[in-house]
């Protein structure tokens, strides 16, 4: 297939998608960018494409994907839809045209099992809490096919007995491996290299193009084509792969790892004494980490609360330098002391890099803390030059899709961000606007009379202009907050003033809210960040969307911080090139939530009074849906007393 028309026949009314899916509906949109994507594949090129909710944007890229004769890389950030993707599209698609194409899904190496770690594990002994699991696993890989961990549904993916029996880059033996001819990883990058379709995710997709940046091998296969499914998260990923990153859970490991090595080669007590001297010291260091403050996550490395810490990493980081040193006279009498050694080098290296003064004013430095562990980061500003080079230009092809990628109706605050303003490649834009009758099948609410965001009386005056809007929604509610504070004091609230049930993030685990959400039929969800977006709640279970306040980023995030100055020390203004716009990008897939059908209908309240008394909210409408605005709570009543939906 090759012209506009027969992409238009090929997706129309008589397509063979209609044998497979007899509810399956014609949508121009979704002809149109599947002839543009078909383009791109065929000519070349930077493509990025706006499709709006409802498009059908995963069947109108998957199906020139499969109808090529090129081979083709699929990113996508989320879980739920690269399952979609494998699971649901890809085989509809490739049954109804008959396609021959091998499409593969490859997963980092810490989705695989290990057989040379799992046997030492079986040999060594684990703690009595782990044997159980490891029995289970033990079990299940005499089984396997392919290893991959998500096969075994027994064990939750927070198993602790999960890190003993998958490997990382930084332990794993290669080629040196006694279980190198079955490993898990080597045949699923095997079965990728032969297919002619790749599914990975964005932080695979970062992970090889950091290491190629670093000249030390690759990941994926080479391709002809990229396509970047939720392609508004990859600037905000990208920071976590680029630059220079230690954690506490890598020198526990390494660690760790030294000891096995240490008394598989019978060591004397003395040398098995370092590893174990190591440890203390690094649970130190991470007890002094949890009396950190706790409103916070992420801190300016070494300033003010975290340089407290730096005394304590010097230890660590000479505890360190001891069991190297130990190791690299020793590393002749094994691989696995070898191994270790080799490790130990490079993460006193990074140790030494940490705690020497900053001195490169264009990269950020970071503490973050993630449950009981900490994480040091480095990583450079402006990641356009790295991108561009390696993603953009690398590639014959690469396409980068989502229903929000614009700003105010323009892609340039993304192609800035991702390195597309100067220089060669020069993307090409498309923009697929949704199908959807907004006028008609959704309302927009601004309570009136609202406080400043900033108010201590904020959040309880918009926990009260929400109940009247779910009260006449019957439930059927998503209440999204952009801070953890408000969304506690609503779960505090709302209980005893509504008669609906009350879901909190937090309460269970994320898919399990969303089942009890979905069988209530009339419940109100309790959400932050992660309920943003990547939620799919068709039909009338979900018919109200309720945000508290206008989603930009915390001003105090150290690498927030470090952009803004960079921006301004280039001429930009920090807030119109770089707040703005992701606050936009981000209420802009918060209110993707609301109308996910064509049969939908809902109201949309946002309770931010900036909206329509600063300059820069009409930056923010004009970006939405045309979703008729209203400021009295009767409109909403009459909106449900009028339609389908009461």
């Amino acid at each position: 297939m090759r012209q506009d028309g027969e992409w238009h026949a090929a997706l129309g009314a008589d397509s063979p998608l209609r044998r497979i899916l007899p509810h399956f509906h014609v949508r121009r949109q979704q002809q149109e960018m599947a002839a543009q994507v078909a383009g791109w594949l065929a000519e070349g090129g930077v493509g990025l494409v706006e499709a709006g909710t409802g498009t059908g944007k995963s069947f109108a890229y998957l199906l020139p994907a499969l109808l090529c004769e090129r081979k083709v890389l699929i990113s996508t950030a989320s879980r739920a839809l690269q399952d979609q993707i494998l699971d649901k599209d890809i085989p509809v698609l490739a049954q109804a045209w008959s396609s021959p194409r091998r499409v593969v899904r490859l997963k980092g190496r810490s989705n695989y099992l290990c057989p040379f770690r799992l046997q030492r594990a079986l040999a060594e002994g684990v703690a009595p809490r782990l044997a159980r699991d490891l029995l289970v696993v033990a079990d299940w890989a005499g089984r396997t096919g392919e290893g991959d961990i998500a096969e075994l549904s027994a064990l939750p993916e927070s198993s602790p007995v999960w890190p003993l029996v998958t490997s990382t880059r930084d332990n794993c033996l290669g080629s040196d491996c006694p279980e190198f001819a079955r490993c898990p990883v080597i045949a699923a990058r095997k079965r990728a290299l032969e297919a002619d379709v790749v599914v990975v995710n964005h932080h695979l997709l970062l992970a090889d193009l950091a290491l190629r940046v670093e000249s030390r091998g690759d990941l994926l296969p080479r391709v002809d084509a990229v396509i970047i499914d939720e392609a508004h998260q990859l600037a905000d990923l990208a920071g976590q792969y680029f630059g220079q990153h230690l954690s506490s859970h890598q020198l526990l490991e390494w660690a760790r790892d030294s000891r096995q090595a240490l008394l598989a080669a019978a060591r004397d007590d003395a040398e098995l004494g370092l590893p174990a001297r190591l440890e203390q010291h690094i649970e130190h260091w991470l007890a002094q980490g949890q009396q950190l403050p706790g409103g916070e996550s992420r801190w300016e490395w070494p300033s003010f609360p975290v340089q407290v810490l730096t005394a304590s990493l010097r230890q660590v980081a000479s505890e360190a330098a001891q069991l190297e040193s130990t190791l690299q006279s020793l590393r002749e009498f094994s691989k696995e002391l070898e191994q270790c050694a080799g490790r130990g080098e490079q993460l006193t290296g990074l140790l030494e890099f940490f705690l020497k003064p900053e001195s490169e004013p264009s990269a950020v430095r970071w503490l973050e803390r993630r449950g009981r562990g900490l994480l040091l980061h480095a990583s450079p500003i402006d990641l356009g030059p790295l991108l561009r080079g390696e993603l953009f230009a690398r590639n014959a092809t690469t396409i980068l899709v989502s229903a929000t990628l614009r700003v105010g109706g323009d892609f340039g605050a993304l192609e800035a961000r991702l390195g597309l303003v100067e220089g060669e490649p020069s993307p090409q834009h498309f923009v697929a606007d949704s199908p959807f009758d907004y006028t008609c099948q959704a309302l927009l609410y601004l309570p009136p009379q609202m406080p400043e965001p900033a108010s201590p009386q904020f959040t309880a005056a918009c926990i009260e202009a929400a109940i009247p809007v779910i009260e006449a929604s019957g439930g059927r509610c998503f209440f999204l907050f952009t801070s953890h504070r408000a969304l506690r004091e609503a779960a505090v609230e709302l209980p005893q003033r509504l008669d609906f049930p009350i879901l909190v993030q937090g309460s269970m685990p994320r898919a399990r809210l969303l089942d009890a959400f979905r069988r209530a039929g009339n419940a109100v969800l309790l959400g932050a960040a992660s309920f943003w977006e990547g939620v799919d709640v068709q039909g009338e279970t979900l018919s109200c969307v309720i945000i508290d306040k206008l989603p930009f980023a915390n001003p105090g995030d150290p690498v927030l911080r470090a952009h803004h100055r960079h921006c301004a020390a280039v001429g930009g203004d920090p807030f119109r090139d770089l707040q703005l716009p992701q606050a936009v990008i981000a209420l802009r897939q918060g209110v993707g939530r609301l109308i996910r059908s064509e049969s939908d209908r809902g109201v949309l309240t946002i309770c931010d009074p900036r909206l329509l008394n600063k300059g820069y909210g009409r930056i923010f409408l004009r970006s939405l849906p045309p979703i008729p605005v209203v400021q009295d709570i009767a409109a909403v009543r009459e909106f449900w007393r009028g339609g389908a939906g009461s």
